[in-house]
């Protein structure tokens, strides 16, 4: 994979390159600022960014300003967005044109090398992957009118698991059934939320957005 990194401070930034260059990637630009990485984007069209949220000037949300922007100039440009603190806005801000191949990550979980290059890997190919902690405060702020309350608690499990970002075996492994009562479960959900005639992988990017927005 070809990969642009924008992160401001200097260890991280040199240690995510290290990272992806010794996992057999190339890293094409590494910037510490919005402008800088738009402007990378552009230049490189990359398999996949990664962007910390926090950039200067003001250490808010720069990065993840600059990754919509450049996501607007390079429609649909993969993005994995790296994050000290949980905040469910950023993922509603990065699914907002609707056309997946996004991740929001903390940045605890770059130690966990496995886990996030596997995270990279599915944001490049188009998917969503989203942190454990950010899926956890999703259901915690539900409102009345879910349009999932018509799903099985083990295809709210599914979806779940799908939100974070996890293929049908992985969610298997996890809910300790075969892969065809997952793919079971995925056809369901897919139904109950009318999602038909379309591509698997569009189709699970709308039930992601459907279960953000509910």
């Amino acid at each position: 994979m070809r990969v642009v990194i924008a992160d401001d401070a200097v260890l991280l930034r040199e240690g995510l390159i290290r990272l992806v260059e010794e996992n057999g990637h190339t890293v094409v630009s590494a910037v510490g600022d919005g402008p800088s990485l738009v402007d990378a984007i552009k230049e490189h069209r990359p398999d996949v960014s990664i962007v910390d949220v926090r950039m200067p000037p003001s250490h808010t949300d720069e990065g993840l300003r600059a990754a919509v922007e450049a996501r607007a100039a390079v429609p649909g440009s993969p993005i994995l967005v790296l994050s000290q603190y949980v905040e469910v806005s950023y993922a509603d801000d990065l699914l907002a044109d609707r056309r997946g191949a996004v991740g929001y990550l903390l940045k605890d979980r770059v130690s966990v090398i496995a886990e996030f290059l596997d995270g990279l890997r599915r944001v490049a190919e188009g998917g969503t992957v989203l942190d454990p902690e950010v899926v956890a405060q999703l259901l915690v702020r539900r409102r009345r009118d879910d349009p999932l309350r018509s799903l099985t608690p083990r295809e709210r499990q599914a979806l779940t698991l799908m939100a974070e970002g996890m293929s049908n075996t992985a969610i298997a492994r996890k809910m300790v059934v075969t892969d065809g009562a997952v793919e079971k479960h995925v056809r369901n959900i897919f139904t109950k939320l009318g999602l038909h005639q379309d591509d698997e992988q569009h189709r699970r990017v709308l039930a992601v957005l459907a279960y953000l927005q509910a």
